[in-house]
């Protein structure tokens, strides 16, 4: 498991942490390649890649935990794992949080809808009571074996019910021990610039969506609105979709990947890019091990 005890104290100093969304080990690994030090790994994302449909609740916890579990035999990274809504009520967010944790998660993130969940971006969203929400919480909190494994409680309100009733809700949940908090889709760079002054005492999560309901903003602005986190879950998977419609087109018009050469890795490049070269050479370590000197492979004594 990563050193999760640097994310809780990381929040807490500048400057922001970005967190890119992953979806798998492969995403996981190139993210952390690319010099981020914590990742989100986006149940969004996982909806699109894994079953190719909307995020809408259709992803299962386990599908989740054995996403988590290879991400972390690969990578030290931080992960911030989406729980969508915890898979249930309150016990269910127990057994969540102990299975995430168990799988190597440094965070998880549960929201205050109804199940069948819908992506923060899309309408038609129903909430549960925050009452009810504020329990998931504490039973996350008392489930977790690592005071250093985060709970971060994000609110839809503001598309229900409003802005001032989204501020109230994430009120109550870090009154009810959350470690961060996540008020989704404000609709306005004015919205974004009220809720730091709203929520003190904890540290602020902003998402990022390229088409959404929020405005995108640069990292460095929402710093200085007073937010300590921001991701941008699915950029991934809308840059790679339109690469490889791209790249299918090409492959269909001529015959042949030629003409999109410039754009890929080639064989060498990916296989170095994941380590080939030297999960070989490993392997050939251990293997050296096994046959003593003198003694070819598949001779008996």
């Amino acid at each position: 498991m990563a050193d999760v005890a640097k994310l809780r104290s990381r929040l807490k100093r500048k400057p922001i942490v970005v967190a890119p969304g992953v979806y798998d080990a492969f995403t996981a690994l190139v993210a952390e390649q690319s010099g981020f030090t914590t990742l989100y790994v986006s149940g969004a994302a996982i909806s699109y890649t894994r079953l190719g449909r909307p995020d809408i609740g259709l992803v299962s916890v386990c599908e989740v935990v054995e996403i988590v579990s290879v991400m972390r035999d690969r990578v030290d990274a931080d992960l911030i794992v989406d729980a969508d809504t915890g898979y249930g009520n309150a016990l269910n967010v127990g057994r969540t949080m102990r299975l995430f944790e168990r799988a190597g998660a440094s965070a998880i993130q549960l929201e205050d809808q109804e199940f069948p969940k819908r992506c923060g971006h899309l309408d038609g969203k129903v909430l549960i009571p925050a009452a009810e929400m504020a329990g998931k919480i504490k039973a996350a909190l008392d489930a977790r074996r690592s005071r250093e494994t985060l709970v971060i409680a994000r609110t839809d309100a503001i598309a229900v019910e409003g802005f001032e009733s989204a501020i109230e809700r994430a009120a109550l949940y870090r009154d009810a021990g959350a470690d961060v908090l996540f008020v989704e889709a404000p609709k306005t760079r004015t919205e974004l610039k009220r809720i730091p002054p709203a929520l003190d005492g904890v540290p602020l999560m902003a998402n990022m969506v390229e088409g959404g309901k929020t405005p995108v903003l640069s990292a460095a602005e929402l710093e200085s609105m007073g937010f300590a986190l921001v991701i941008f879950p699915g950029g991934i998977v809308r840059a790679l979709a339109r690469m490889a419609r791209e790249y299918y087109a090409s492959l269909a018009a001529g015959g042949t990947s030629e003409p999109f050469r410039s754009r890929m890795l080639d064989f060498t490049g990916l296989n170095e890019l994941i380590g080939t070269p030297e999960m070989l050479a490993l392997g050939r370590q251990y293997d050296s091990l096994a046959r003593p000197s003198g003694r070819k492979r598949g001779t008996r004594r």
